[in-house]
């Protein structure tokens, strides 16, 4: 379970975020939304240590990331995957050596249980095939599914995925998101998905937060989401006109 606790964030004399309180649930799709500059992808970051919030907390099942030492926080981040919006692949490596990157980096395992544990991981997310390939040689949505396999690696407590679905058709964004649903349940992991894409936010998004003007504007589940009344909510998730038959006719229902 991540907490976050009065946070706010500034750079100079720009204020980003104001007094963020919510708290991410373990074992769930936990997405957050809002327009471009509306300060998610910072939030995401103060919660993985990349940012020092200006104020507040960010507590990993009751400890302070900031007031933790420099072990701890190492400790830590091994138990964090991520997957990045541009993959973030190693061109120069191949698959299989792209997910042996953070075992390499940080597991005591011999190269044998290193290739073990990223074979398995390819096998996952079903490119096992694929391994001996340059990232280049391979389509955009393999690529993601390299990036979730890197992710996994490690086994992670905590899985941050920013807009995983950038650049994919729409079916091939429909697998990604249910890898990272099933990843989740199947390890149980916190995990946290900054995303534009609403089909993916109705697909598989346990709980929704929606970052307006600095704050948390709105929480809740996609059933809620569909029936709230929240102004700024409704004129961010309905823009479409697809979008506001679908809620026309959840009222109704």
């Amino acid at each position: 379970m991540i907490e976050v606790k009065n946070l706010s964030k500034s750079f100079g004399n720009v204020e980003v975020l104001q007094d963020i309180n919510t708290t991410f649930v373990k074992g769930k799709v936990n997405q957050i939304i809002g327009k471009s500059g509306s300060g998610k992808s910072v939030l995401a970051k103060c919660i993985v240590g990349l940012y020092v919030p200006t104020k507040g907390q960010v507590l990993y099942n009751g400890e302070s990331f900031h007031d933790m030492d420099k072990d701890q926080k190492k400790q830590l981040r091994q138990e964090i995957g991520m997957l990045f919006q541009s993959n973030a692949l190693f061109d120069s490596l191949t698959v299989m050596e792209n997910v042996m990157f953070p075992l390499k980096m940080f597991a005591t395992m011999s190269e044998r249980e290193m290739r073990e544990r990223a074979l398995f991981c390819l096998k996952r997310v079903k490119i096992e095939g694929q391994g001996k390939k340059f990232p280049a040689e391979i389509s955009g949505g393999m690529q993601k599914r390299v990036g979730i396999a890197r992710a996994i690696a490690m086994k992670p407590k905590y899985l941050f995925v920013d807009e995983p679905n950038s650049g994919l058709d729409p079916q091939t964004s429909i697998v990604i998101d249910e890898l990272i649903q099933e990843i989740t349940e199947e390890y149980e992991t916190t995990t946290i998905v900054i995303t534009h894409d609403m089909n993916s936010v109705m697909g598989i998004a346990d709980e929704i937060y929606f970052i307006h003007n600095k704050r948390l504007w709105w929480q809740g589940t996609r059933p809620e989401l569909l029936k709230s009344d929240n102004q700024e909510l409704q004129e961010f998730i309905f823009a479409g006109s697809l979008m506001r038959q679908v809620r026309k006719a959840m009222k109704s229902g």
